[in-house]
């Protein structure tokens, strides 16, 4: 495929008028669920600084016909096109903008005051940076300050506009706001001698999920990597606790920043726990570590990076709050470029919506989480185990800390009280139609898209172990299957290496 480029005409132009900036149409998308009155403090500051913000690239309607065609033929043995993965550049050449387009764009960015970022090697987003005055000027959509919990943050209180030449072509905007997507890692400090709890070693999971066979023959993820987005930097000699106390090799993760640095904040555990458990279940596999200020942005950036075949994030939203064409045109080009893209249900049952802690739980009605509800995107789930009467655990540890002694039963998890939801995100999409592919026993008979798609151990009962902050604790959450699925997903590419997987005749 690398010479396909060559041969594929630019696309067609699609500004096809003056960027004019007083005919105006709006953007897709919606003002954030948080957004409410009762948290607003008024206009931020007009010189407040909002970095790296992304203007999403929707496909034309024939480009969309062509990569719904492409994704199809990826998947069909029988099609020239099966597993021919794009690069970025070719996905870009196909099903991106043309270099004028691109260039007017960046001219309408730049009259404004903005400072472009970054162009994406697919043509098919910009990042750029500007004031909370720019943006409401040119975007025509006042950003204010909102106090929720206690903590400041930035938002847009109305849907942005754009010049309306640009109207079909911009797929929506990221960073017009600073709420945090939710990092589903819930903290419990271990108790090794409490009731019938235990805590999950990486010796303990390949045991109940039968890993354990694949590490005796070699699998072990030589040769795969992994790419973990998120929201903090991360103690390196965190990771290199974990992987000693657990019996793993050395192999430290690569960091890769893009836009501002966030620094430490309280997304760091998310970080640690992702990074210690996609290395833990493929030990030799590379992680990459993409972090900035937003994790929905690390996923566009990983994809644009194209430095792993899988993705992993363990952050969610509720989904009306990233109801964007272009993000959906995202996801899709990473499955083009052959990523397996993984992110976490979410920990509020069916009510993703929810806001806990500051208001009632379950009174926003029923919805899943973004990203896992896109269908481009594999939804884990949680289970918890239900040992019943049964025994499944050794008296004593093994001196990498496990005592499973092989698979237990599991069941849903939802271990929900009257301080808040803590169960396993799922249910019916309200926004995305049910994918070809999700048809069989059991699938509901909708048009609904439903998620999760796999689940594995959650709950606070059987909590994962983590090395954080110089000390040993455990971990429960959607976000502990997420990243240890794509550690399998790992191991699953590195045992088709080793079969020397071909196409079928």
């Amino acid at each position: 495929m690398a010479g396909a480029t060559a041969l594929i005409a630019a696309p067609p132009s699609r500004i096809t008028g003056p960027v004019d900036m007083t005919r105006r149409a709006t953007a897709p998308g919606r003002v954030h669920h948080l957004a409410q009155a009762q948290y607003d403090r008024g206009a931020a500051d007009p010189a407040k600084k909002l970095n790296y913000m992304v203007l999403l690239v929707k496909p034309s309607a024939a480009q969309q016909s062509q990569l719904d065609q492409l994704l199809v033929d990826q998947q069909n043995p029988s099609s020239p096109s099966f597993r021919q993965w794009l690069t970025p550049e070719q996905f870009g050449a196909r099903f991106g903008l043309n270099l004028s387009d691109r260039s007017k764009i960046v001219a309408w960015l730049t009259m404004e005051g903005f400072s472009v970022d970054h162009m994406a090697r697919s043509n098919n987003w910009i990042a750029f940076s500007g004031t909370a005055a720019q943006v409401t000027k040119t975007l025509r959509t006042p950003v204010h300050q909102f106090e929720i919990n206690g903590k400041m943050h930035f938002a847009n209180t109305q849907v942005p506009a754009v010049p309306e030449a640009l109207s079909d072509i911009v797929g929506g905007f990221l960073g017009l706001n600073d709420f945090p997507s939710t990092p589903n890692a819930r903290l419990v400090t271990p108790d090794y001698n409490l009731g019938n709890s235990h805590y999950l070693s990486p010796s303990d999971f390949a045991t109940i999920y039968d890993l354990t066979p694949l590490y005796g023959a070699g699998v072990d993820g030589t040769g795969q990597s992994i790419a973990i987005v998120g929201e903090s930097d991360v103690f390196l000699s965190d990771i290199a606790s974990f992987r000693s106390r657990y019996g793993l090799p050395v192999n430290q993760p690569k960091m890769v920043p893009y836009g501002a640095d966030p620094g430490f904040n309280s997304a760091q555990l998310e970080g640690n726990l992702d990074l210690e458990w996609a290395g833990a279940i493929a030990p030799k596999a590379t992680i990459y570590y993409v972090y900035g200020s937003n994790a929905f942005t690390a996923i566009v950036a990983a994809v644009e990076m194209n430095v792993a075949p899988v993705i992993s994030a363990s952050y969610s939203s509720c989904e009306i709050d990233a109801d964007y064409p272009g993000y959906s045109a995202l996801a899709q080009q990473g499955n083009a470029q052959g990523i397996t893209l993984l992110a976490a249900s979410g920990d509020a049952g069916a009510a993703g919506c929810d806001f806990q802690g500051s208001e009632p739980f379950a009174t926003r009605g029923l919805s899943v989480n973004f990203p896992a509800v896109l269908p481009e995107v594999t939804g884990v789930g949680g289970t918890q185990f239900v040992e019943g009467g049964g025994t499944f655990w050794a008296p004593t540890n093994t001196s990498t800390f496990g005592s499973a002694m092989g698979y237990i039963p599991e069941a849903a998890w939802n271990e929900s009280d009257t301080t808040g939801l803590l169960s396993t995100g799922g249910g019916a999409s309200r926004l995305y139609p049910k994918p070809l592919w999700q048809a069989g026993p059991g699938v509901p008979n909708d048009n609904a898209r439903h998620v999760p798609d796999v689940s594995l151990s959650a709950a606070f009962h059987d909590a994962y172990e983590v090395s954080y902050l110089g000390g040993n604790y455990a971990v429960s959450g959607t976000s502990c299957g997420t990243p240890s699925m794509a550690g399998i997903v790992a191991l699953l590419n590195h045992y088709q290496v080793l079969n020397k997987f071909q196409k079928s005749p």
